[in-house]
């Protein structure tokens, strides 16, 4: 299939990637360019401008916790979910080592952090999740709880989209007085999530993920709890992650999360009548495909499917080439050929993790450009599933 494919159909390219990033509300870039032009000014002077910019960020600040079910001085903004994640991570490690649970498969921002951690003395303790990547609950009371210091772990997963529950390990962290830091990144904007209800120490997001601007995100972190500083430099955000605050992407990422949440119900309906519209085609017309990770408690904008007998990358080039943008897994770790450690956590076998596709939809994508996918997709697996069973022969 070459490229022109796209030239043939009334329907030009089909963004199915945004787990990786999302294009922002046009709401979004308007807020973010009035702020720039008019509350431009450093939030922490003294004058007239620089306190009416601290009153936008004030705002800002207020309004999204709200949303997280937060309160504002539990916000700190960062960069993004990675320096969030970095930023609890580090910021609950000086003392003296002890040992940090994560289960397999966590985003590089956690598992590479925890690696330097380890480099540092601490130890690591990897959960095991059953087939469908839920976390095997009924083993948790058995942890050496004694030794352990950190809990991080994702809520929901970026290469698969499955959803955990994290009551019995909140309950057992508080128990035991264990930091537990969530990893919120590809939850936040398209699910509820609520800060207090979910009783942890920290969770991590970026506005990026749900329509918002790049650049910014948030580190929420109960009150009570202490990071010692990583960065230093300044007093801005109670002196927990200073530089100065960008007041536009902060009211930018809040009118994005606000547009979002004011119609979660509907719009996670939508998302996951076109996610279940895109996975009963595919398997109708290849049905050897299989979906990797829980049926029932998944994102409803992600679908992460195996074809066997066609090889993943290949199948990624030539998606791209028929006008379709999708991802292996994590963007953050493109560029390896190591199998995903969530699928092999799984216990997924060779043909299926070498032959799995993401596919994260948003709310810009249509039903018809999902029908025009189907197309698209299976087209382009049946002809390199062909060409493999011609070259074994």
């Amino acid at each position: 299939m070459s490229g022109d494919v796209s030239s043939r159909s009334k329907i030009g390219r089909i963004y199915l990637d945004s787990n990786a990033t999302t294009r922002p509300f046009p709401e979004v870039v308007e807020t973010i360019a009035h702020h720039l032009q008019h509350s431009y000014a450093n939030p922490g002077s003294r004058h007239v401008e620089g306190q009416f910019a601290r009153k936008a960020l004030d705002d800002a600040r207020e309004k999204t916790a709200e949303l997280l079910g937060a309160e504002p001085d539990e916000l700190i903004y960062t960069s993004g979910g990675t320096e969030a994640t970095n930023l609890a991570l580090f910021g609950a490690s000086r003392r003296t080592p002890g040992t940090i649970v994560l289960s397999a498969g966590e985003h590089p921002a956690t598992v590479e952090s925890c690696r330097e951690l380890e480099r540092r003395g601490w130890t690591l303790l990897f959960l095991e999740v059953d087939e469908g990547g839920l976390i095997r609950e009924e083993l948790l009371p058995d942890l050496p709880w004694r030794e352990i210091q950190i809990v991080s772990l994702i809520l929901a997963h970026n290469e698969t989209g499955v959803i955990q529950n994290f009551d019995t390990i909140a309950r057992l962290c508080r128990e035991h007085e264990v930091f537990f830091h969530i990893d919120a990144v590809q939850t936040v904007g398209k699910i509820d999530v609520n800060f207090a209800l979910l009783d942890a120490s920290a969770l991590s997001f970026g506005a990026h993920k749900f329509h918002g601007p790049r650049g910014i995100g948030g580190l929420l972190l109960r009150r009570g709890i202490k990071l010692a500083p990583t960065t230093f430099g300044g007093h801005q955000e109670a002196g927990r992650r200073p530089g100065t605050e960008i007041t536009a992407l902060a009211c930018g990422m809040h009118r994005a999360l606000d547009l979002c949440l004011k119609s979660v119900n509907e719009r996670h309906a939508r998302l996951a009548t076109m996610r279940d519209s895109l996975q009963a085609g595919i398997i109708d017309a290849f049905q050897t495909a299989s979906i990797n990770g829980s049926i029932e408690h998944r994102l409803p904008n992600t679908l992460n499917i195996a074809f066997p007998g066609v090889d993943g990358e290949a199948m990624l080039i030539a998606l791209d080439l028929a006008g379709i943008a999708c991802s292996l897994g994590s963007t953050c770790a493109s560029g390896s050929a190591e199998p995903a450690p969530v699928l092999l956590a799984m216990n997924r076998p060779e043909e299926v993790y070498k032959s799995s596709i993401r596919f994260s939809l948003s709310s810009d994508n249509t039903s018809a450009e999902v029908e025009e996918a189907i197309t698209r997709i299976c087209s382009v697996a049946q002809r390199l599933h062909e060409a493999s069973v011609t070259n074994e022969v």
